[in-house]
């Protein structure tokens, strides 16, 4: 059963979720300047963190956003010490993390920020984790094809920014055509990602998804399930995929570090497959979640 949180840590401090936190002069409230990261937690281990952490050092540094000495360790101590208050390190306590960096507060104007730099705003939430929706595993996911599309010689593109309204406009796309999702092409109509997962298809003993270079967030469960693929005995590839291979696919799931894997059957009213989720799939979604529960890669 999903509620509401009760506190947040914000620089240091673990503070009431329902008081003010961040200045109105903040630049990721006024701009979107900022970074994030959403990862999960099983009985207070969070999973991958270091791998989550260094991708939240590579947005900064696409961002120009310094991060101090020690940044990590107090993220990581934050964490411990808002799922504690959140009574989510218990031995049945399931638990999503956000961590969001801003470039910090300023009360100037412009885009530009001060060339002296700022002190960044660190804030961590968490939330806990339920089951999927109803269908969502016996029936699958329904895709439709966003309007908006991914430029892969943007720089920004592989940064988990705070900028989201790209996404935003996507998935309400989404709603409004009654599906649960959409799917991001490239300029030039190949596949790229959904709003906040990756995608994968099988067919046959194949396993593919979209190269890095497909405009793409290099998602942590991306990397593990492309491992998980070799160690089960598929031939895992890195490609430019097109709406054509998604529809000719046995297979097609999205994976995300919080919803973890996730059945495609339809995209664009159209069956993948035989339309309902495929074994493949199914045995990556528990394999997964084994991994988040013990830590053991199958």
């Amino acid at each position: 059963m999903s509620r509401e949180p009760g506190h947040v840590w914000v620089d240091g401090e673990i503070l009431p979720a329902a008081a003010p936190h961040v200045s109105v002069s903040d630049r990721g409230f006024q701009l979107g300047d900022g970074i994030f990261e959403t990862l999960r937690a099983r009985r207070g281990r969070v999973t991958e963190l270091a791998e989550h952490l260094a991708r939240l050092h590579r947005s900064a540094d696409g961002l120009g956003i310094e991060l101090e000495a020690g940044t990590d360790d107090r993220i990581a101590g934050g964490i411990a010490a808002l799922l504690a208050a959140e009574a989510l390190d218990g031995a049945d306590a399931d638990a999503s993390i956000r961590i969001t960096v801003t470039r910090g507060a300023w009360s100037g104007r412009g885009l530009l920020p001060p060339a002296g730099g700022l002190r960044p705003t660190i804030a961590i939430q968490a939330w806990p984790v339920g089951p999927p929706p109803p269908g969502h595993l016996e029936v699958g996911l329904h895709l439709v094809a966003s309007a908006v599309r991914r430029d892969p010689e943007n720089p920004l593109a592989t940064l988990k920014t705070t900028s989201r309204a790209d996404y935003v406009h996507a998935r309400l796309e989404a709603r409004r055509a009654g599906a649960d999702d959409a799917l991001f092409l490239t300029l030039d109509g190949h596949l790229s990602e959904a709003t906040s997962a990756n995608l994968f298809l099988v067919r046959g003993r194949g396993l593919t998804t979209p190269d890095l270079a497909c405009a793409i967030l290099p998602g942590t469960t991306r990397s593990w399930i492309l491992e998980w693929g070799r160690r089960a005995g598929l031939e895992v590839l890195e490609s430019w995929l097109t709406t054509r291979d998604l529809a000719e696919a046995d297979e097609a799931f999205l994976c995300s570090s919080v919803a973890g894997i996730l059945p495609v059957t339809s995209f664009e009213g159209r069956p993948i497959g035989t339309g309902a989720p495929g074994p493949w799939t199914l045995r990556a979604r528990r394999d997964r979640e084994a991994f988040i529960a013990g830590g053991a890669v199958p």
